[in-house]
């Protein structure tokens, strides 16, 4: 049964709802679908399952986007009601006929809905009434006829002498009963198909030994004078075992070597450290996240040379004057099959920019739904209408939805007295102890005191690499050592926070995959426990299709691996080695996608000033170009 069905502007104007049908929903099954999908370029997909206490809700959605009206259908999801895309299809075509951008109230339209429902849910019947069933085939039959494998187009293949690939063609299961092995349903083959396995195994044999020597032909070539035979002798290298190459330290610029390399020992041996550190400040400068980065409004010429080529390519298909007919006159209505070129070619361009393949695909469905429908304008191509959509997506998909201001967040839980705690999770090597350190850096620079958190109690020279860092920024750090339970450690340190009066606490911990169980559940300990105020995973801006693997693995371990019923999930991201990706920016949407969560940080740099902030422009520029 049908729970709801509801027509809004996208403006978020209800303008009817069907009142006959009198559940009312459990939970918010309809702001949760605007929020987490609609406005989050998700609309491509074909549903949205929503879970409340007690119910299982799922949604299906169509646009009209010529007059900028959204139609949603809710019903039980153990239900599998069939006759609801073409109940939607229906509803948004009658009603698109009565509607007035004037008009509120559209109480004539109950009516109308009720013949539209029943005419969907006599359709269905009939179609499930003239569905055929298929009658099972018994195993005589397989034997005589169907024993070579396949349905009837494998058959007829294979009758006229193709050999088929081992992975098959997409036709289901009937490839799969002829094994490799020469068996098919556990009956022996026939002779005639034992000679075609042979030769498929001896065609096998000579393709994997393409590189090796092949003496035959070798026999052959010497039997037609030789003259190739030299040329095969002459390519195989010689090894001589006489010279010897021995590595030479190098020398940079003819100097000597320093003679100590070390600086972590301290020169008078007493601990403290101070008298190796100068003012870091002064040596290092002002942190890149106070410094606003300026986007150069340049034109895109990339662009205009691609609507160029579109154009040359168009007037070859329609003509001249067609072509300049309907830049001028506009399009009617924009269509599926008009978008796809123009939705393919940006697909592949952002995948080349290192954005996860599912992620390209799901963002250029979500832009052919809200495109699909639409008038396009006079003097407007099909090409720069779609990239102006993919932009509009970009930066709704970029632009954190809440505030990211560390802190302001930080003075509030100063009134409080209280320290706000910073827990850095992620894999292993991304940077998360280099990056702690850039933020505690910028961090000094607002006069906000802080300490570091020596929770990563597993990797060999983590605590060593921490304590170093404390000792040049000149801040306190907590540290119990090695083989310590995380979760504990960072408990006693937010407690010795508290007594000293800092401000912040950064905790950082060990590396983990997503996949490694035990890991994982530490880490859901440490911050179900403590309760941080921000939990920061630390990506690399290297990856690409691994990204989502990574943030879809760590939240969901955090959810499933929490005792508490609202656990705590990423809050924030922080991207590393943005410095040596080029124009390969991808990994950034893709994790904001997968997640949700914002990138507050961008590190770019080896040193403590080489932290800055998302420019969302200049990202979705560098995505386009």
């Amino acid at each position: 049964m049908l729970e709801q069905l509801l027509i809004f502007t996208r403006g978020g104007l209800i303008l009817w709802t069907c009142k006959e049908i009198g559940n009312a929903l459990k939970g918010s099954p309809i702001d949760t679908l605007i929020r987490s999908c609609l406005l989050e370029e998700r609309s491509g997909a074909a549903s949205f399952n929503y879970d409340a206490p007690g119910a299982a809700y799922t949604l299906k959605w169509t646009f009209h986007n010529e007059l900028g009206l959204v139609f949603v259908a809710v019903y039980q999801r153990i239900l599998h009601l069939l006759y609801v895309d073409d109940l939607l299809s229906m509803v948004k075509r009658e009603f698109a006929k009565i509607y007035d951008p004037k008009r509120t109230v559209y109480h004539e339209f109950d009516e109308t809905f009720k013949q539209l429902k029943m005419e969907a849910e006599a359709r269905a019947e009939e179609l499930k009434k003239s569905k055929p069933v298929g009658k099972p085939v018994s195993n005589g039959k397989r034997q005589g006829h169907g024993q070579k494998g396949g349905y009837d187009g494998g058959n007829k293949d294979r009758s006229e002498g193709g050999l088929a690939n081992d992975g098959g063609d997409g036709d289901g299961e009937g490839e799969g009963h002829k094994m490799g092995n020469g068996y098919a349903n556990g009956n022996h083959i026939g002779a005639k198909d034992s000679k075609m396995t042979a030769v498929v195994k001896g065609k096998e044999n000579t393709s994997s030994n393409n590189g090796a020597f092949d003496v035959n032909k070798l026999q052959k070539l010497r039997s037609k004078g030789g003259k190739k035979t030299d040329t095969v002798d002459n390519k195989v290298p010689k090894v001589d075992t006489k010279k010897k190459i021995t590595k030479k330290n190098r020398v940079w610029d003819d100097k000597p070597p320093p003679t100590k390399l070390d600086f972590t020992q301290t020169v008078d041996g007493k601990g403290n450290g101070n008298d190796n550190v100068h003012d870091v400040e002064e040596v290092h400068g002002e942190s890149m996240m106070d410094i606003e980065e300026v986007v150069s409004s340049e034109s895109e010429s990339e662009e205009d040379e691609e609507v160029g080529k579109e154009s040359k390519l168009d007037a070859k298909k329609k003509g001249w004057f067609s072509s300049m007919f309907q830049s001028i006159a506009g399009k009617a209505n924009l269509e599926k099959a008009d978008l796809e070129p123009a939705l393919k070619a940006l697909k592949d361009r952002l995948m080349t920019k290192n954005v996860a393949e599912e992620i390209a695909e799901k963002l250029c469905e979500s832009v052919s739904a809200s495109l699909e429908g639409k008038k396009l304008a006079s003097f407007t191509r099909v090409s720069s209408t779609v990239q102006a959509a993919m932009e509009e997506a970009l930066v709704r998909i970029l632009t954190p939805r809440r505030s990211i201001d560390i802190l302001r967040d930080v003075h509030a839980a100063k009134e409080q007295n209280k320290p706000y705690v910073v827990v850095f999770v992620g894999v292993n090597g991304v940077g998360k102890s280099t990056n702690l350190a850039k933020v505690a850096y910028w961090l000094l620079q607002h006069k906000v005191s802080v300490m570091m958190a020596a929770c990563d109690t597993f990797r060999s020279g983590a605590v060593e690499q921490l304590r170093t860092h404390a000792r040049r920024l000149q801040i306190p750090i907590f540290e119990k050592g090695y083989e310590k339970d995380p979760a504990i450690v960072a408990k006693e340190a937010i407690q010795e926070a508290v007594r000293n009066g800092s401000d912040v606490v950064l905790v950082d911990t060990a590396g983990r995959m997503q996949d490694n169980e035990p890991l994982m559940r530490a880490l859901s300990k440490l911050v179900n426990l403590n309760n941080p105020d921000l939990v920061l995973f630390v990506g690399e801006a290297l990856v690409g299709n691994d990204a989502v693997d990574q943030l879809s693995k760590f939240n969901q371990k955090l959810a499933d691996l929490s005792t508490s019923p609202s656990p705590r999930l990423i809050d924030g991201i922080l991207l590393t080695k943005f410095d040596t990706i080029d124009d390969k920016v991808g990994a950034a949407l893709s994790m904001v996608y997968v997640s949700g969560a914002p990138v507050m940080f961008v590190g770019c740099g080896q040193s403590y000033t080489d932290l800055k902030k998302l420019n969302v422009k200049s990202i979705v520029k560098t995505l386009l170009a």
